[in-house]
Parts: structure tokens; sequence; C-alpha cells
């Protein structure tokens, strides 16, 4: 067992104290690894960044000889010693849902972050002495040894079992089939503890009754509520942790409590969705450089699409809610022009490069938006074509059952085969059009939700900046800048993206753009581009640009449809 102690100091200065004993050591050179990334993040970390001091000693508190091979790397010299003790401190000052944070009023450890493991020994247990305050609680999915003290049986378990340890946690918790759900909140809770249960237990039940059983004794929602904006989740073993914020914002029927059940059933699901059904290029994790994969539009789309779904189903959202936020998810796609040149496939690769940045401009999709997307065509056409007896969920449940209950990855062969399985052969282009393609999707949806009694709304936008010209600009520290242009539009051949809008016609721009476009026929643009000060005309033309889609159920939907409708969101059709 690897033996770790967590201590501090000065809290307020967020140094973490870390030491570490590795036993049982047989090679004449250990390398001892920082992970190079954390998983639900798929990019590189650089956690040793973070890393001031490192000291490697023997049994004997001897120092040992190492030396950096890489930036979260580390090789030691052990010919003449089985043990050592590695002690070396964090700088633990990031708040997210993935990160590690200390201050005078609570510990947050995300272990991905900052512990090590010896190369050989990842499958090795872990136990970890957290130095506390007597009054503080920990909040953690690890098996409790005693209130300070975990256990986890490998370092993959550690790894995806992060904590909160503060004096302050509110804790709520619900039991379903024999497993215990807990809810910790870390900051200001504003929410009804007896209403916020029953909806949580609806969709955990919705969950559990679509995948046949929970693969966890306990799970747990760690939240943190902050007094600022936030907005962040990420999934683990038996544990999730998600950011939120502004902490009074989320109240009931507010766009805030909205996110906090949208963001938890999502969480929730991804314990069986990518935690456990895992794509074959992360069976196992390799911690030390790039998962490369091509499935993201499984492990994070599929996710996007159920976790609404979800609360639909189990009655915590309306109808109209979750039409809601399936316009959100037609918003983002089709703004993205990005839809034109990568295909999902090539985006859930390039996750790695700079799938968590805007990026340039109209470069790659959205895993999770288009992904959803797809998802919900999928569900779609083997419903159409099985007459209900197959869907997105007999898919998902195959997952599970063959790939996740049997601890394999999963390939996209062998997702193209169980459609096709499922399907009776129906829909084997579906992959080529819009998996590996770039096929535009509003065709297909609109015929795929014209199956459940509803259509695809396609209705201009009103705002002249967008709808005539094509173009969206935005308030950025007091500067009206250019931030999205739609491809082929007038604002295509005339602005480029950060051109800082200065003046229409000669007046200046003053929290008044949309009224100074409706003044004038022809516009003439005052802008500055790399430091230099342009002149640009924009003509209207007839073609119309940022159109709105929105779902909408049709008037004249036939009873086979409305039924349809029906098995799709558990839901009446009124």
């Amino acid at each position: 067992m690897i033996h770790c102690i967590v201590s501090y100091h000065k809290p307020h200065q967020h140094w973490l104290d870390i030491e570490l004993v590795f036993t049982n050591l047989t090679e004449d050179v250990t390398y001892l690894q920082l992970p190079a990334w954390r998983p639900g993040r798929y990019e590189l970390g650089n956690f040793a960044k973070n890393i001031q001091q490192f000291v490697v000693t023997d049994a004997d508190s001897q120092p040992l000889p190492f030396r950096k091979v890489a930036k979260d790397r580390w090789e030691v010299d052990t010919n003449n010693t089985d043990s050592i003790q590695v002690v070396y401190n964090y700088y633990a000052t990031e708040m997210n849902a993935g990160s590690t944070y200390l201050d005078e009023e609570q510990l947050y450890i995300n272990f991905v972050n900052c512990i090590l493991y010896a190369e050989g020994q990842i499958d090795q247990p872990y136990q970890v002495k957290l130095k506390l305050p007597d009054t503080y609680e920990v909040a953690c999915g690890m098996k409790k040894i005693d209130p300070h003290t975990l256990e986890a049986p490998s370092f993959y378990h550690l790894a995806e079992s992060p904590l909160i340890a503060s004096p302050t946690l509110t804790h709520w918790q619900y039991e379903i089939e024999g497993s215990n759900f807990h809810l910790w909140f870390q900051g200001q809770c504003l929410l009804d503890e007896e209403q916020t249960i029953n909806r949580f237990r609806a969709f955990t039940e919705t969950q559990i009754q679509m995948m046949g059983d929970f693969p966890a004794e306990d799970y747990h929602f760690l939240y943190h509520f902050l007094p600022y904006r936030a907005y962040h989740g990420v999934e683990h073993f038996n544990s999730t942790v998600i950011a939120l914020g502004p902490s009074e914002g989320i109240i009931e029927g507010s766009k805030s409590y909205y996110d906090f059940l949208g963001v938890s059933s999502h969480e929730l699901f991804h314990t069986w969705n990518i935690i456990r059904i895992r794509p074959q290029e992360m069976c196992p994790y390799d911690y030390t450089q790039e998962n490369y994969f091509p499935t993201g539009f499984i492990a994070e789309g599929v996710t996007t699409y159920y976790g609404d779904l979800f609360l639909v189903r189990s009655g915590v959202f309306t109808k109209d809610e979750y039409f809601l936020e399936l316009n959100k998810l037609f918003k983002r796609h089709f703004e993205n022009f990005g839809r034109f040149n990568h295909s999902l496939v090539e985006s859930s690769f390039d996750l790695w490069l700079d799938g968590y940045s805007v990026g340039i401009p109209n470069r790659k999709v959205s895993i999770y938006v288009k992904g959803a997307l797809v998802s919900l065509l999928l569900d779609l056409m083997l419903r159409d074509c099985t007459d209900q007896e197959q869907s997105l969920d007999t898919f998902m449940r195959y997952l599970w059952d063959f790939f996740g209950k049997q601890d394999c990855g999963y390939s996209l062969s062998d997702l193209e085969r169980l459609v096709d399985d499922l399907s009776g052969g129906q829909i084997n282009d579906y992959f080529e059009r819009f998996i590996y393609g770039k096929e535009p999707l509003e065709i297909a949806l609109n015929q795929s939700l014209y199956k459940v009694g509803c259509r695809l709304d396609i209705a201009d936008n009103a705002l002249i900046s967008e709808g005539t010209f094509g173009f969206r600009a935005g308030k950025v520290n007091d500067k009206w800048l250019v931030q999205r242009i739609e491809p082929s539009s007038v604002a295509d051949n005339h602005l480029a993206i950060n051109d800082e809008i200065l003046a229409i016609n000669d007046n200046q721009i003053q929290d008044n753009l949309e009224e100074l476009l409706a003044r004038y026929q022809n516009i003439t643009v005052s802008l500055v581009r790399n430091h230099k000060t342009k002149m640009v005309e924009l003509i209207p033309q007839e073609d119309r640009h940022f159109k709105v889609y929105t779902i909408a159920q049709r008037e004249d939907a036939a009873e086979g449809e409305k039924q349809a409708f029906s098995s799709w969101l558990n839901c009446a059709w009124d």
C-alpha cells in the first residue's frame, strides 16, 4: 500500500504539503509520474507547474539521487533501497470542477492533479491521511477508515475520487435500490431540501430504470456554490464535482436552477458512459500522454443528449422546458460554422489540440453539441425504423452489458455494427453521413422530428447585424468587437473577427448598434483592425443569416406520431 499524508500550515497562501511513501521497489531505477491530464478533460493539464519543492529520501531519511526526465516525470536511483519517501509542495489556488484549491475555509483536492504514482505500482492501493482541523467533515467517494483517513484500491480510483473538506458542508442524501446518493454543498445553498431530493430521486430512478442497474453502492454529488459566475462539471468513478455560481442565483425557476438540474443529470449518466462504458483507446487510461480517440460524440454527445432527456422523462422538466434546452443546442450548433469544415471524428481526435478553446474561426464542431444532435437523430431513426422497438436506450444498454460490465473498450466499428444490427440495416449510412461526414443536419432533423409529431422551424434573425449583414458583435472591456461572422455573408467580405467597431455612418457606438444599423440603407463602419483605423461599407443583400432554429409540435400530427412522441419523451402529447 502507498501511504500519503496531506497537510498544510498557511492555508491563506494555498500551499499543500504532500508526503508519499513507496515500498517494495524492485528496480534499480524507479520512475515517479504525475498525471499529464485528468479524465473528463481531454487536454494536457501541466499540473507539475504547481510543484515548487521536491525531495526524495530512503527509509533512513537519507537523500537519494533523482532527476527530472520530463515535465511531470522523475527518475530516482533505487539501487540500494526498496522504499522511498517523496516530499513536495503543491500550489492549490485554482477553483473549478477539476482543480485543487486550499484556503482558510476548505480543502478541495482532485488527486489526479497533485499525487504521484510509481511506474509499475499504479494498481497498488493508496491510503490518504488528511491532517485537518477536528471540525472538518470530508465529502468523498473513497472508503473512509476514520473521519480524515481514506483508502482507494488503486491509483486509478484515487485519481477518480476528489474530495471537499470543510466545517461548513451541507449534506443531504437519498437511497434507490440499495445505492446511497449524497449531495454535498460547499458555499451558500438556498435550495429547498425536500424539493431538490424529490427531483434528484426522480431523474436518478429514470436513469437506473433505463440502464438496468447502478454500478456503485454510493454516489456523491460534490457542489461548489460560488459567489461569482461559474458553470463546470466533471465526472468520476462514484462522484462528480460541479461548480456553479453565483450562488444567490441558484433558486427555483432561475436559469441557474435549470443549469443545476441539467449538469447534475448529465454528470450522473457519466457514471455509466465514459467512466465504465469507455472507448478502447482509454482502456486503461494512460496518464503520461494524450489518449487520442475518435468517439467523443458517444462519451460526451450522448451524455449531453440524455442529461436533459432524463429530466423530461422523469417529470422534472416539462415538455416545453425540454424544448427550450433543445433550442439552445440548435442555436449553438447552427451558429458554429466549423460544421462545414470538420467532422465529429476529426473534432474528437483534435480535442487534445484545441477542443476547449474557441480556436481559429470556423475550424471544428463541438462533440458535446453536435454529438447531442446526432444522438437525437440516431434515437429517432432507430425508433422509426423499428416501430419503437429499438432506440438509443437499447443501444446504450448493449454498450453497458457487453463493454462496460465486461471492462473492455468499444471501437468505431463496434458502434457501426451495433447500429446496423439494431436497425436491421435500414440506417447503415448514418455514420458516413453524420459521424465521418459533414452533411448538414437540418433536413435529417426535420424528417426525424416529423415522425414524432414535431418539426424544425427555421426563422429569420430579427437583428440587423446578424440577420442582414451576418456578423455578431459584443461589448468586451467597453469595446464593441466582432465576435462571429457567417461565411458568404455581407460581413464576410469586409469584417474580421476582433475588429473593434467605432462608429456607424459617423455615429459613435454607445450600446446602440442595432438602432444605428436601422437608420440607414447602406452602412459605413468605422473600425480598428491591427491598430489601424479603417472604413468599410456594408450593402444589404437578399440572403438572411444567423437563422433561428426551434422545435415545435405539429398541429396536424397523426395519432401514431403522437404515440411515438410519448414513447420518446415519456410524457403526454398535450
